[in-house]
């Protein structure tokens, strides 16, 4: 069977509200019936909004430590602070941009995002993305008796690349990567050290659907991915690696020497 992605059409919420009882409406209004192995994606920004994570800028104090952060990156004092606070680690940048790291992720500015937020607003990433994930996995269960993937997708820069492309903040019900090692290439030589990004990918294939301005599509299934369910609970561990062990933040971290 081919693989369909169904991009959902909802209503924009702008204070806290209940995740599963917007994507049970959601599902009716665009008359879409969950089946057996399909994959929920939700955007991350829809997860923060329904949480609450939304910051107003004016309401932020600033540090010495963000004011030093503002003037090197050419940011927002309020901006800055957000990101220290959001970040474990600050591994440097350019106008306009941090690099930083948290619970593994790597993402400019922390994962701080302006878009779909009124003005002098910024969305946060969601607090505790796998634990949500589960959640709506066990309700869609316990409502449909159907078992279904959940992934918690986000857009993000490539290095060296122009454009987004989706990447999944986190997963639950779904096996998020398989593993290639030890199976053999056209010429039959072994694979050492393969593993494909199934739930980062399945989060790309969501993303180009859902858009990234105002369509206002912030769920989508994959229906017939061919993908591997599981009742186990998924390890934030098992799709994101230190960043000490990131070939790109290793490899530029020691430039060849003469």
């Amino acid at each position: 069977m081919q693989l369909t992605v169904l991009s959902l059409l909802a209503e924009r919420k702008e204070e806290k509200f209940n995740v599963f009882e917007a994507l049970l409406k959601t599902l009716k209004k665009n008359e879409v019936e969950l089946q057996e192995g399909d994959v929920i994606v939700i955007s991350t920004k829809y997860i923060s909004n329904s949480q609450g994570r939304v910051i107003e800028l004016d309401k932020v104090r600033t540090s010495s430590e963000s004011a030093k952060i503002s003037k090197k990156f050419k940011l927002k004092p309020e901006v800055a602070e957000i990101i220290i606070r959001e970040s474990d680690k600050v591994f440097g940048g350019i106008g306009g941009f941090v690099i930083t790291s948290s619970d593994n992720i790597l993402a400019p500015n922390a994962g701080i995002d302006k878009s779909n937020a009124k003005k002098g607003r910024v969305i946060l990433y969601p607090k505790n993305p796998y634990l949500i994930a589960e959640q709506i996995r066990r309700k869609v269960f316990l409502n449909q008796l159907t078992h279904v993937g959940v992934i918690l997708a986000d857009s993000r820069l490539m290095p060296a690349r122009i454009g987004t492309s989706g990447i999944a903040v986190a997963c639950a019900g779904i096996e998020p990567v398989l593993d290639m090692r030890a199976k053999k290439d056209l010429d039959g030589n072994p694979l050492k050290v393969t593993f494909q990004a199934v739930v980062d990918n399945l989060a790309t294939i969501a993303n180009h659907k859902m858009g990234e301005g105002a369509e206002s599509k912030p769920f989508a299934i994959v229906r017939n991915s061919g993908t591997k369910l599981t009742n186990r609970k998924i390890d934030p561990s098992e799709t994101a690696i230190s960043p000490d062990l990131c070939v790109y933040v290793r490899g530029l971290s020691n430039p060849p020497t003469n």
